[in-house]
């Protein structure tokens, strides 16, 4: 996909990030994520994150991903499958040129492994990467690779292909500087975990759009919520965050790792098994498993599906 047509498309509705399923040995079970990928396609997403941070990007060996990528682009249809990419610049420049070659419409550079750096070596960085692919790139700002509001615009004269921003920091003030000085240079991702809770105050600085990872398990309450927040219906928005949202992230809460382990599980409470995660992530407990089965009867998935 070309990068503009690629911008375009993120910027028009929700995202989401699938599970990578595994057998229980943790190899990859493509038969099970391509019926994955497929059952999520017709839910309406804007894009897909193949191999991103819910999909266990940091679990996959940079020779699975490319299957990862081509698996989600033969199932998907028409929706727009981007990949994960990261890692030191040359690992992540592999991992990227593999990822086009199998199809994927675009990237997602997650942070560089471990190291803290000045802005001119995420610039460079960044650069490498973008320059070393022919797709669009979206930049992830979270944790050890936090740009500036004038490091992102330099990256911008430098790189065509740089179409997106994603925040998985929370600096909302800092998210209006670039919001406000890059303007529609770049379509600006909400990437907070479970962004549903903080999407009020990133509409209100810019960014109208997020990654959903309770897309993987609840799509249709997903889509109503996002749909809600869009058009400013905040009765709705308030009932889903009260019944659902608020009650899912005290849960996701209690262990580290959970923000990804809690995802598979609400498929196993559907009856969608994805496997195990990988380690050093661990699964929830069946006590916990059996809370986030309440949660989802309590907010009626089948009634929202239908409506």
């Amino acid at each position: 996909m070309d990068p503009i047509e690629l911008k375009r498309a993120v910027g028009s509705g929700l995202l989401s990030f699938p599970v990578t399923h595994f057998h229980q040995d943790l190899k990859f079970d493509e038969d099970a994520y391509r019926k994955h990928i497929e059952w999520l396609a017709g839910y309406g997403a804007a894009a897909l994150f193949a191999a991103g941070g819910t999909g266990e990007f940091f679990s996959l060996n940079p020779q699975e991903i490319p299957s990862v990528v081509a698996a989600a682009k033969g199932s998907a249809g028409k929706t727009p499958i981007i990949s994960g990419a990261g890692y030191g610049t040359s690992l992540a420049i592999d991992i990227a040129k593999s990822a086009e070659k199998s199809g994927a419409d675009g990237l997602l550079l997650l942070p560089p492994y471990l190291m803290f750096s000045e802005q001119a070596g995420l610039i460079n960085h960044v650069r490498a990467v973008c320059k070393s692919v022919g797709i669009g790139v979206i930049v992830y700002n979270r944790d050890n690779a936090v740009l500036t509001a004038d490091s992102i615009a330099r990256l911008c004269d430098e790189c065509p292909n740089l179409i997106g921003f994603k925040d998985g920091v929370g600096d909302v003030d800092k998210v209006i500087e670039i919001t406000t000085k890059l303007q529609d240079r770049l379509v600006y991702v909400g990437g907070m975990p479970t962004h549903e809770v903080y999407a009020q105050a990133y509409f209100a600085a810019g960014v109208t759009t997020y990654s959903s990872a309770v897309f993987n398990f609840v799509p249709a309450l997903a889509q109503r919520c996002y749909q809600a927040l869009r058009t400013g219906n905040q009765p709705v928005v308030d009932e889903i965050l009260k019944n659902f949202f608020f009650p899912f992230v005290a849960l996701r809460n209690r262990k580290k790792g959970y923000a990804v382990s809690i995802i598979k599980a609400g498929l196993r409470v559907l009856d969608r098994d994805p496997g195990p995660v990988r380690p050093p992530l661990i699964d929830l407990s069946p006590e916990e498993t059996a809370l986030l089965e309440r949660i989802v009867q309590a907010n009626d998935i089948e009634k929202i599906a239908a409506e």
